[in-house]
Protein backbone atom coordinates (compact mmCIF):
# COMPACT_ATOMS: atom_id res chain seq x y z
CA UNK A 1 0.00 0.00 0.00
CA UNK A 2 0.93 3.27 -0.68
CA UNK A 3 1.73 5.35 2.31
CA UNK A 4 -0.93 7.80 3.31
CA UNK A 5 0.38 8.39 6.73
CA UNK A 6 3.18 10.89 7.39
CA UNK A 7 5.18 12.39 10.51
CA UNK A 8 3.30 15.75 10.19
CA UNK A 9 0.32 13.76 10.53
CA UNK A 10 1.60 11.90 13.52
CA UNK A 11 2.47 15.91 15.51
CA UNK A 12 -0.94 17.23 14.33
CA UNK A 13 -2.76 14.04 16.04
CA UNK A 14 -4.04 14.35 19.14
CA UNK A 15 -2.93 11.86 22.88
CA UNK A 16 -5.94 10.07 24.20
CA UNK A 17 -5.85 13.07 27.14
CA UNK A 18 -5.95 15.32 24.25
CA UNK A 19 -8.69 13.83 22.86
CA UNK A 20 -10.86 13.66 25.98
CA UNK A 21 -10.45 17.20 26.73
CA UNK A 22 -11.32 18.12 23.00
CA UNK A 23 -14.70 16.14 23.81
CA UNK A 24 -15.49 18.08 27.06
CA UNK A 25 -14.82 20.91 25.57
CA UNK A 26 -17.03 20.69 22.76
CA UNK A 27 -19.68 19.01 24.73
CA UNK A 28 -19.96 22.40 26.67
CA UNK A 29 -20.50 24.29 23.45
CA UNK A 30 -23.36 21.81 22.46
CA UNK A 31 -21.36 20.00 19.66
CA UNK A 32 -19.57 17.18 18.78
CA UNK A 33 -16.59 16.13 16.24
CA UNK A 34 -16.90 16.24 12.41
CA UNK A 35 -19.32 18.73 10.17
CA UNK A 36 -22.59 16.86 11.53
CA UNK A 37 -23.45 18.71 14.43
CA UNK A 38 -27.31 17.33 14.50
CA UNK A 39 -29.33 16.48 18.17
CA UNK A 40 -28.93 12.92 17.91
CA UNK A 41 -24.86 12.73 17.31
CA UNK A 42 -24.63 15.49 20.40
CA UNK A 43 -26.62 12.94 22.60
CA UNK A 44 -24.72 10.00 21.08
CA UNK A 45 -21.71 11.66 22.07
CA UNK A 46 -22.28 12.56 25.73
CA UNK A 47 -23.37 9.28 25.89
CA UNK A 48 -19.81 8.14 25.00
CA UNK A 49 -17.96 10.36 27.15
CA UNK A 50 -19.96 8.25 30.07
CA UNK A 51 -19.04 5.09 28.70
CA UNK A 52 -15.26 6.48 28.18
CA UNK A 53 -15.14 7.46 32.18
CA UNK A 54 -16.55 4.32 32.64
CA UNK A 55 -13.86 2.01 31.29
CA UNK A 56 -11.15 4.51 32.16
CA UNK A 57 -12.15 3.48 35.68
CA UNK A 58 -13.02 -0.17 35.18
CA UNK A 59 -10.91 -1.86 32.44
CA UNK A 60 -8.28 -4.70 34.09
CA UNK A 61 -5.72 -6.06 31.28
CA UNK A 62 -4.96 -9.32 30.78
CA UNK A 63 -1.97 -10.56 32.61
CA UNK A 64 -1.15 -12.12 29.68
CA UNK A 65 -1.47 -9.59 27.23
CA UNK A 66 0.36 -7.01 30.06
CA UNK A 67 3.63 -9.09 29.77
CA UNK A 68 3.35 -8.92 25.98
CA UNK A 69 2.98 -5.42 26.48
CA UNK A 70 5.57 -4.70 28.74
CA UNK A 71 7.57 -7.06 26.93
CA UNK A 72 7.33 -5.74 23.71
CA UNK A 73 10.77 -3.90 21.84
CA UNK A 74 9.76 -2.50 18.99
CA UNK A 75 8.45 1.14 18.94
CA UNK A 76 6.06 2.08 16.97
CA UNK A 77 2.65 4.07 17.00
CA UNK A 78 -0.64 3.25 16.90
CA UNK A 79 -2.85 6.01 14.92
CA UNK A 80 -6.66 5.68 15.87
CA UNK A 81 -8.99 7.21 13.28
CA UNK A 82 -12.10 7.81 15.27
CA UNK A 83 -15.49 10.86 16.04
CA UNK A 84 -16.64 11.32 19.32
CA UNK A 85 -20.58 10.41 18.35
CA UNK A 86 -18.95 6.54 17.44
CA UNK A 87 -20.24 4.00 19.93
CA UNK A 88 -17.75 1.64 19.00
CA UNK A 89 -15.02 3.96 19.45
CA UNK A 90 -16.14 4.68 23.32
CA UNK A 91 -16.24 1.17 24.00
CA UNK A 92 -12.67 0.50 22.40
CA UNK A 93 -10.52 3.23 22.74
CA UNK A 94 -10.39 3.28 26.79
CA UNK A 95 -8.88 -0.50 25.92
CA UNK A 96 -6.43 1.13 23.22
CA UNK A 97 -5.37 3.24 25.36
CA UNK A 98 -4.59 1.44 28.38
CA UNK A 99 -2.37 -1.40 26.81
CA UNK A 100 -0.51 1.62 24.99
CA UNK A 101 0.03 3.08 28.32
CA UNK A 102 1.65 -0.13 29.46
CA UNK A 103 4.86 0.74 27.36
CA UNK A 104 6.68 4.02 26.73
CA UNK A 105 7.34 1.81 23.17
CA UNK A 106 3.83 2.47 22.21
CA UNK A 107 2.78 5.71 20.75
CA UNK A 108 -1.10 6.43 20.80
CA UNK A 109 -2.25 9.28 18.55
CA UNK A 110 -5.65 9.84 17.85
CA UNK A 111 -6.80 11.29 14.43
CA UNK A 112 -10.18 12.63 13.34
CA UNK A 113 -11.98 10.82 10.60
CA UNK A 114 -13.52 13.67 8.81
CA UNK A 115 -10.27 15.54 8.98
CA UNK A 116 -8.48 12.93 7.01
CA UNK A 117 -10.12 11.32 4.26
CA UNK A 118 -7.06 10.11 2.84
CA UNK A 119 -5.77 7.97 5.55
CA UNK A 120 -9.73 6.97 6.46
CA UNK A 121 -10.22 6.43 2.37
CA UNK A 122 -6.89 3.87 2.67
CA UNK A 123 -8.45 2.25 5.83
CA UNK A 124 -11.67 1.33 5.01
CA UNK A 125 -13.67 -1.58 5.68
CA UNK A 126 -14.99 -2.53 2.79
CA UNK A 127 -16.52 0.26 1.22
CA UNK A 128 -17.36 1.63 4.60
CA UNK A 129 -15.55 4.46 6.59
CA UNK A 130 -16.04 2.49 9.46
CA UNK A 131 -14.18 3.45 12.84
CA UNK A 132 -12.70 3.36 15.32
CA UNK A 133 -9.86 1.85 13.11
CA UNK A 134 -6.13 1.39 14.50
CA UNK A 135 -3.21 1.65 12.13
CA UNK A 136 -0.52 0.08 13.88
CA UNK A 137 3.51 1.98 12.55
CA UNK A 138 7.06 1.05 13.32
CA UNK A 139 7.89 4.46 14.65
CA UNK A 140 11.42 5.27 12.80
CA UNK A 141 9.99 4.40 9.39
CA UNK A 142 6.04 4.57 9.72
CA UNK A 143 6.33 1.39 8.06
CA UNK A 144 2.93 -0.24 8.84
CA UNK A 145 2.44 -3.72 11.04
CA UNK A 146 -0.44 -4.09 10.65
CA UNK A 147 -4.13 -2.85 11.82
CA UNK A 148 -7.69 -3.54 13.99
CA UNK A 149 -10.88 -2.36 13.67
CA UNK A 150 -13.27 -1.13 13.75
CA UNK A 151 -14.84 -3.99 16.15
CA UNK A 152 -14.09 -6.97 17.86
CA UNK A 153 -14.72 -9.53 15.66
CA UNK A 154 -17.76 -10.97 17.04
CA UNK A 155 -19.33 -7.51 17.24
CA UNK A 156 -18.25 -6.75 13.76
CA UNK A 157 -20.33 -10.14 12.58
CA UNK A 158 -23.46 -9.22 14.47
CA UNK A 159 -23.27 -5.38 12.57
CA UNK A 160 -22.40 -6.94 9.02
CA UNK A 161 -25.46 -9.65 9.93
CA UNK A 162 -28.04 -6.76 10.19
CA UNK A 163 -26.42 -5.27 7.50
CA UNK A 164 -27.49 -7.64 4.92
CA UNK A 165 -30.49 -8.73 6.69
CA UNK A 166 -31.91 -5.36 7.57
CA UNK A 167 -35.39 -6.94 8.58
CA UNK A 168 -34.59 -9.39 11.06
CA UNK A 169 -34.31 -5.91 13.58
CA UNK A 170 -34.46 -2.35 13.61
CA UNK A 171 -31.54 -0.49 13.92
CA UNK A 172 -32.07 0.63 17.00
CA UNK A 173 -32.13 -2.89 18.25
CA UNK A 174 -28.83 -3.99 16.60
CA UNK A 175 -27.39 -1.10 18.38
CA UNK A 176 -28.77 -2.24 21.48
CA UNK A 177 -27.81 -5.54 21.12
CA UNK A 178 -23.85 -4.33 20.28
CA UNK A 179 -23.54 -2.10 23.22
CA UNK A 180 -24.98 -5.10 25.54
CA UNK A 181 -22.52 -7.23 23.97
CA UNK A 182 -19.88 -4.72 24.81
CA UNK A 183 -21.13 -4.33 28.23
CA UNK A 184 -21.36 -8.04 28.64
CA UNK A 185 -17.84 -8.84 27.33
CA UNK A 186 -15.43 -5.90 29.62
CA UNK A 187 -13.29 -5.43 26.70
CA UNK A 188 -12.20 -9.46 26.68
CA UNK A 189 -12.14 -9.80 23.33
CA UNK A 190 -10.15 -6.67 21.95
CA UNK A 191 -7.74 -7.82 24.86
CA UNK A 192 -7.19 -11.10 23.49
CA UNK A 193 -7.22 -9.97 19.94
CA UNK A 194 -4.04 -7.65 20.50
CA UNK A 195 -2.45 -10.71 22.75
CA UNK A 196 -2.43 -12.32 18.89
CA UNK A 197 -1.87 -9.48 17.41
CA UNK A 198 0.80 -8.63 19.22
CA UNK A 199 2.93 -11.62 18.02
CA UNK A 200 2.13 -10.93 14.14
CA UNK A 201 3.61 -7.09 14.90
CA UNK A 202 6.88 -7.70 16.88
CA UNK A 203 9.34 -6.94 14.22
Amino acid sequence: MQQVIFQQDIDHAMSYEQYKDLIDTLLSEHKTTGSNQSEGLVKYTELNRQRMRKWDKTIVLKPELVAKLQNYTTPMIWVVLTEAWCGDAAQNIPAIAKMASINPNISLRIVLRDQNPLIMDAYLTGTSRSIPKLIALKKDTLEELGTWGPRPVEVQKFVMDFKYNPDTMTQEQMYEKVHAWYANDKTQLIQQEFINLLNLWQA
